[in-house]
């Protein structure tokens, strides 16, 4: 008997693969305020509680850098302890990429379990025959970003042979504009020689962080999405040469995969009245019904 669940509603089948990502925790020691003002350890928790509420069992959750505020081991340790058992409830695999704040020693030791290197933080991960692979943007002592030629080389070996449902990026500085000036000082830099790598493959989309505000774009073709941070956002209702840091507008992003195209829809991680029309009731009641019936139902305008 089919399930509501399983039945197609619209043009679209279900996703073949869907990420849950989130950007920018920023965590510290002690959870000592970010900012003297800013509680990440709380933002952080409200964040992966909503995630979990969704009741989506991702294929991978992304976290897209700025893990930790100062490279703090202790932060890297809190880390794995607010969300390796979440991400065991979801069954799913973190990715963890570096950001410009990250430290790579203390990254790589005390959150990867490897050999407290300087080496760029990278990885392939094959989810069901999606390829997404981990980029290392930062530079060590800087907070812009860049890829050196020995990561993009590695790279462009990678996306060699084509993956069966393609390739996603994640890495944390977006190579997109910002109109806020603060952040073209800091953006990636040298983009072009990425696009030469990505051009002609199977990349189809690119995950990022960095900005503290939820954007999008394209860079050599493909779809760019920012997700916003956990610990604070940009207030963008400010003009460009003002925008600063406030504690709201935090949220994560869904990443649905599907077989022509990749949404990336924003999740915000709010407490708000919520309507109670649709529901599991709701959605079995139309799936019991035949597509020309479900039109009728609930297409057509009333009065």
């Amino acid at each position: 008997m089919a399930t509501a669940t399983s039945v197609q509603f619209g043009q679209y089948p279900p996703a073949r693969r869907t990420l849950l990502h989130v950007s920018d925790t920023h965590l510290l020691a002690g959870n000592a305020p970010l900012g003297g003002r800013f509680d990440t350890a709380a933002n952080l928790a409200r964040t992966l509680e909503a995630a979990e509420a969704t009741g989506i069992r991702p294929d991978a959750v992304v976290f897209t850098g700025d893990l930790t505020d100062l490279g703090e081991p202790e932060a890297y340790t809190a880390l794995r302890a607010a969300v390796e058992p979440v991400a065991e409830r979801l069954g799913a695999p973190v990715v963890w990429v570096a950001g410009n704040h990250d430290k790579r020693p203390a990254l790589r030791r005390d959150l990867l379990g490897l050999a407290p290197t300087e080496e760029p933080v990278t990885g392939v991960w094959d989810l069901g025959g999606l390829r997404l692979i981990g980029l290392d943007s930062t530079v060590p002592g800087w907070h812009h970003g860049d890829l050196d030629h020995g990561q993009l080389e590695w790279l462009r070996r990678e996306l060699a042979t084509p993956a069966p449902l393609g390739t996603i990026l994640a890495l944390h500085h977006p190579p997109l504009p910002s109109h806020v000036p603060l952040f073209d000082i800091l953006e990636l830099r040298d983009q072009g020689r990425l696009a030469d790598v990505i051009a002609g493959t199977d990349v189809r989309a690119i995950l990022a962080g960095h900005l503290h505000y939820s954007t999008s774009g394209t860079f050599a073709g493909v779809p760019v999405s920012v997700a916003a941070a956990t610990c604070y956002t940009m207030n963008l209702a400010r003009p460009a040469v003002e925008v600063n840091g406030m504690d709201a507008g935090q949220s994560f992003h869904l990443v649905h995969v599907y077989d022509d195209t990749i949404t990336h829809a924003v999740v915000p991680v709010v407490e708000a009245p919520t309507g109670d029309v649709f529901s599991a009731e709701w959605v079995e009641r139309m799936s019991r019904l035949t597509p020309e019936e479900r039109l009728e139902a609930f297409s057509r305008k009333r009065g």
